[in-house]
């Protein structure tokens, strides 16, 4: 039997990664993320396999974003028995963030229901549960990084730091078949070079096929020190109005980056010293876990918090546990930095900030991450007139500031760079991008005399 790909998930679109590779002798899952989009697509997406866990030998998590692990918890509901594969850092990162998705998905449910049963409709289940998600996490296994590890009879596979968050891998596989290695590389997601915090992207010599992300395949990211300037520019001015200004951001990294940021930026005194709070349980949790995973963080961060100067913490910055000191910072009328979840607006903190500042023209909403097609992030992002928090129509008055550069994914250029250094290749494999963004990158690579391919949901593809 030759060597399969099924593409899951994570295909024409930048969420719900995963992806099967299959042998004669096992199967194994690149990924288990959760679909993130409109209620009731999400929840059939999340909930049909078009495989089965049962027969899984490994798991293999790239890192801890929700769109690459979220799922992990329903798949082992559905059967999955084997170990999933990271990074120690990935481990305990995704330990946490799924122990929150868990919480959120019971919350959620029990809305919903609220609302089913008013319609006479029948009630549903939650994907998953906080305890399911605590089971997931026993699951985990830990490898370094560069160290070849078996996952089945007939396939190895090496993890390499992929530079977009912390613990984050990318990964190679050599699968044994008819006497013949196949290595096939995993790039989804692929970081940029020079990011503060993190270590560049590792390149994976050798491969035979690529498996490689597209979110920025059609764009460009200005320099990352463009964003210290544009950050500082966007405060002083809404300072300058008595503004709040609002920062919806990913718990993960994000958060972490942007309080770096605002650390530099407060020391060079090219801000005042107002207000910093980092509204989110969540992210407090993440960020202790990336001290306890320094070693995972570049030179000059382990530096800093060897010698007591963490970026994650200084005398401005404040990190809020609790509803009612939430809550409280919105009848606090002072100028200052809120730092909240989720980031694409969809839920969580972040909601009720915006519902109480988005109408006022001293403030600002600044955008620091990727806004996916029907969030309400991209709403703000597309300066819509009136945008619905809780059902309400708002209008939106507050400045609405973009700063791309702060992403964490190659943009086009830095994809063509990683490709070319894998080069040769039988074959690259395009996911993980919007379609325009992805046709852009793919018709730059055919243009270089490139085989690439642009696989579609479920769809299988031999390698030969």
């Amino acid at each position: 039997m030759p060597v399969k790909i099924k593409f899951l998930g994570g295909v024409g679109t930048v969420t719900g990664s995963c992806h099967l590779i299959s042998t004669d002798k096992c199967e194994i899952l690149l990924d288990g993320g959760l679909f993130q989009g409109r209620r009731n697509e999400s929840y059939e997406l999340n909930s049909t396999f078009h495989y089965n866990p049962h027969k899984l030998k490994a798991m293999i998590l790239s890192h801890a974003h929700i769109d690459h692990c979220g799922n992990i918890p329903n798949i082992i509901r559905q059967g999955m028995r084997c170990r999933v594969y990271a990074t120690s850092a990935t481990k305990d990162v995704a330990r946490i963030m799924l122990e929150d998705s868990g919480k959120i998905q019971e919350e959620d449910i029990k809305y919903l229901n609220k609302i089913n049963r008013r319609l006479g409709l029948p009630a549903r289940k939650p994907l998953y549960t906080l305890k399911d998600a605590v089971r997931a996490a026993r699951k985990f296994h830990s490898e370094h990084y560069g160290r070849k590890f078996c996952v089945a009879n007939n396939i190895n596979a090496t993890l390499f730091d992929a530079g977009h968050i912390i613990g984050s891998s990318l990964i190679m596989l050599e699968i044994k078949e008819d006497h013949k290695i196949i290595k096939i590389g995993y790039a989804v997601d692929l970081g940029r070079h020079n990011l503060p915090l993190l270590n560049n992207p590792q390149v994976m010599a050798g491969l035979d096929y690529l498996i490689i992300e597209s979110t920025y395949g059609g764009r460009f990211h200005r320099p990352i020190e463009e964003a210290k300037s544009r950050l500082a520019d966007a405060i002083n001015r809404t300072i300058k109005r008595k503004g709040k200004i609002i920062i919806p951001s990913f718990t993960l990294e994000r958060t972490q980056e942007v309080v770096y940021f605002l650390n530099m930026l407060l020391k060079e005194q090219a801000i005042p010293e107002i207000p910093i709070f980092v509204d989110s349980p969540l992210a407090t949790d993440i960020t202790e876990a990336f001290k306890n995973h320094a070693d995972y963080l570049d030179m000059q961060t382990q530096e800093d918090i060897r010698s007591g100067n963490s970026p994650f913490e200084f005398l401005n910055l404040e990190y809020v546990r609790s509803q009612e000191d939430s809550k409280a910072l919105n009848n606090d009328k002072r100028p200052m930095i809120i730092i909240a979840g989720s980031g694409m607006c969809e839920s969580g903190r972040v909601l009720h900030h915006l519902k109480n500042t988005i109408e006022d023209s001293r403030n600002t909403i600044l955008v620091v991450g990727y806004m996916a097609k029907d969030t309400l992030g991209r709403k703000i992002v597309d300066k819509l007139a009136f945008v619905r928090i809780y059902g309400i129509e708002y209008e939106l008055n507050a400045e609405v500031v973009i700063i791309n550069s702060f992403s964490g994914h190659a943009d086009q250029n830095e994809l063509y760079d990683y490709v070319s250094a894998c080069l040769p290749l039988k074959k690259i494999f395009l996911v993980h991008g919007e379609p325009e963004q992805t046709r852009i990158f793919y018709d730059r690579l055919t243009q270089s005399g490139l085989d690439v391919h642009i696989p579609v949901r479920d769809e299988e593809v031999i390698l030969v």
